[in-house]
């Protein structure tokens, strides 16, 4: 939490830099259109509340010490960046910071070949990207959004539905020589899952008709890692069909003919309740939920 005591008024500040930077009160006065007495009482003021000396009075003259110095280089950083801050928000009310959570997967297979839309649509926007696997306290972190994967069950939040997800398990097709992939040879092989999707395997055989838990298993933080050992015969995988379709296409790997669709959940657009106005999420949420462009 930041300190009023600690925070001087912005008037003060402004006069300390108009005096280093000109090196005369009557310049400075003359810059911010005020007295002579009302610049100097200002940096009395701060040299009060500061209880340090930022400036030596020699006769008409101040000069700056080297404390003030020290002060005036990061004081003028800040105006500096106010003003920027202040012309950007001017000339590009829509723009501004979007930092952004994302599934690895989703985020890079999904989101990535849309975003060149999006930046063309909002060029003021900057968009930083981090990936983040579980829900997360919006309150600790820096992100004003998230793609997130399951229910819309996150506290403290928005919500818009991007789309199902729809799994499949898929094979080597060194694992099923000879024939097609059936339940009973995909039972008997090991079966690889995420770390964060523990019982995915289980809702998926429940949705074929099959009870119990499934055999051996290999654990894997991402999609990317277990489809790569998928593909060198490591054992079965459940992959979103996004991810894996063309792999199927190619022969690559092979999955159940005949299996029942399941869905273990949608992905979601998630942000706080207290960042709906904030511009870049607005961009965010609308162009995301817009019908693409035909003419794009």
């Amino acid at each position: 939490m930041i300190s009023r005591r600690f925070l001087p008024p912005l008037s003060w500040l402004t006069a300390f830099d108009s005096v280093v930077r000109l090196g005369s009160v009557t310049d400075a006065a003359a810059e911010l259109d005020l007295t002579q007495g009302a610049v100097s009482r200002q940096i009395q003021k701060l040299e009060e509340q500061l209880d340090i000396r930022l400036f030596i009075r020699d006769r008409r003259r101040l000069v700056v010490t080297p404390a003030g110095r020290r002060y005036a280089e990061t004081v003028h950083e800040v105006i500096a960046t106010l003003h920027d801050a202040t012309l950007a928000l001017k000339s590009n009310p829509e723009g501004g910071l979007l930092e952004l959570a994302i599934l690895p997967a989703f985020g890079t297979h999904w989101l990535a070949p849309r975003l060149p839309d999006f930046l063309r649509h909002h060029p003021g926007v900057t968009v930083n990207l981090a990936t983040r696997t579980e829900a997360f306290d919006f309150a600790q972190e820096t992100f004003h959004a998230a793609l997130h994967f399951g229910r819309d069950d996150w506290p403290g939040t928005r919500a818009l539905k991007l789309m199902d997800e729809e799994v499949v398990a898929v094979v080597a097709p060194q694992l099923c020589p000879g024939g097609d992939l059936d339940l009973s040879r995909l039972a008997g092989l090991t079966h690889l899952q995420l770390q964060t999707r523990r019982t995915a395997w289980a809702q998926w055989y429940h949705r074929q008709g099959m009870q119990g838990r499934p055999p051996a298993t290999l654990e894997f933080d991402q999609f990317a890692t277990m489809l790569k050992a998928a593909e060198f015969g490591a054992g079965a995988a459940l992959m979103p069909r996004y991810l894996v379709q063309g792999h199927l296409e190619r022969g690559r790997l092979v999955t159940l003919p005949g299996a029942a669709r399941t869905s273990l959940g949608a992905y979601y657009l998630v942000w706080p309740e207290s960042l709906s106005d904030y511009p870049p999420v607005r961009a965010l949420r609308d162009w995301i939920g817009a019908p693409p462009d035909p003419a794009a």
